[in-house]
């Protein structure tokens, strides 16, 4: 049992520094200081979004979101290596806790349209079509739950490479899935969701981009 254990994390970790190597052009997707670069999809809705000790921070935590919310990036992009380090905070019993991390996104008519990586309980590691076909592919939990900490922080990964899509979280592969319709977008804008029905907090920080 003991030699079993040893290897499990072993292949834990090595799992987690393989997927987790730094790639040779990083660019970083915020300043730490302002949302310069960024923009909600309905001006009303920059009230819930702000800068704190260099953290991306949707709502407080205290009161509930009246309708989902999207911040999102000014410039697109097509292939690339995507990360940042996250935490959802809330009250379950006070309504839905959730966020996600748009990308291969569009602004339409007060809409994000697009991919989005799931974050929150029952939802960690989806892949999921915002405002278009819902919901693309299940996260596979079998190894996160046993690293995932769900209200502290974590880091995420999203891989694009043509019609190929990785999500990792802490350096663990939760989804792949292969796009097979033409007529989706393969470049769009990035964005952060906060979801509605809840008080949940998100906050993103050490955010970056990597062209691939």
């Amino acid at each position: 049992m003991y030699i079993k254990q040893r290897l499990y994390i072993i292949f834990l970790f090595t799992t987690i520094i393989g997927n987790c190597q730094e790639p040779t052009s990083t660019e970083p997707l915020f300043d730490g200081t302002t949302l310069e670069g960024w923009k909600t999809v309905k001006e009303e809705n920059q009230i819930f979004w702000s800068v704190v000790d260099s953290v991306i921070i949707g709502g407080d935590g205290l009161r509930n979101i009246p309708e989902n919310t999207y911040l999102h990036t000014l410039k697109s992009y097509q292939d690339f290596e995507f990360r940042c380090l996250f935490r959802l905070t809330g009250s379950h019993d006070l309504g839905l806790i959730n966020s996600g991390i748009q990308y291969r996104s569009q602004v339409e008519n007060e809409k994000i349209i697009g991919y989005q990586a799931d974050i929150g309980k029952g939802y960690w590691g989806d892949i999921y079509d915002e405002h278009r076909r819902g919901k693309l592919k299940n996260g596979n939990l079998n190894t996160l739950k046993h690293l995932l900490n769900e209200d502290g922080w974590n880091s995420y990964i999203i891989r694009c490479k043509s019609n190929k899509h990785e999500l990792y979280i802490n350096g663990v592969k939760t989804c792949e899935y292969l796009e097979q319709d033409q007529d989706i977008p393969v470049r769009g804008v990035i964005g952060f969701q906060l979801h509605s029905g809840g008080n949940a907090k998100i906050e993103f920080k050490n955010i970056t981009i990597s062209p691939l």
